[in-house]
């Protein structure tokens, strides 16, 4: 690939802060062209978790990705990590005691995120979920495990959830968030990933790569 090609693939997003060229540059591991070809799995799948053994970069590349997509706007990426109690009502939607004692619906960041999103179709957003097998996914994500399938990102497509503030909400995922996981290998979790939660992704392997640049970073 040539210094061509990878301008071309920075031209996807726009008011970003950084370049394919500038991740690569940053010491990065993993070659141009495998580089790009992540990016236009990002692009057309939505949903792509990158799994390896601990310490192969994956919190790392996901980030400079989730940058390079969401670009320099903080209010368009959202990083959180799931762990064994993590909930439905933590993630999505669930009743919450508010200040005066009183329990109130509130939205969780991946609900807060889409409906940004909603409002704002010219930009892109993205949510990083580390461990993002340490949960439950399926139970997490709820009804949106269909709604973020790349195939389901439209109007037409929406669903109640579980917890609605009126009786005629209905929530649909849009075009423009785009969901990035890690998940570690080894962990014995894994067994919880079902295939209706794997479809929806693809699958990025790291390994861990001795090569120039990690030459001389040591």
């Amino acid at each position: 690939m040539d210094e061509d090609e990878i301008a071309t693939e920075s031209i996807i997003v726009e008011d970003t802060k950084i370049s394919l060229r500038d991740i690569i540059a940053n010491q990065c591991f993993i070659g141009e062209e495998r580089l790009a070809q992540i990016v236009r799995r990002i692009e057309s799948k939505k949903n792509v978790i990158f799994q390896g053994a601990t310490g192969t970069g994956k919190t790392w590349i996901a980030q400079q990705l989730a940058e390079y997509i969401a670009g320099s706007n903080k209010e368009n990426f959202i990083h959180v990590q799931f762990h064994p109690t993590t909930s439905y009502e933590d993630f999505i939607r669930g009743w919450r005691p508010n200040s005066e004692g009183k329990l109130q619906l509130v939205d969780g960041p991946f609900l807060e995120l889409i409906n940004r999103a909603r409002h704002n179709p010219s930009q892109k957003f993205v949510i990083l979920i580390e461990e993002i097998n340490r949960g439950n996914p399926s139970q997490v994500f709820g009804e949106m495990l269909t709604l973020i399938e790349n195939s389901k990102r439209a109007h037409q497509h929406s669903l109640e959830l579980i917890y609605k503030k009126d009786k005629n909400e209905k929530i649909y995922v849009p075009d423009n968030v785009y969901v990035l996981g890690t998940m570690n290998i080894a962990d014995r979790s894994l067994a919880k990933l079902d295939l209706a939660f794997r479809r929806r992704f693809a699958f990025e392997e790291l390994e861990p790569t001795f090569n120039d640049v990690w030459m001389k970073v040591v």
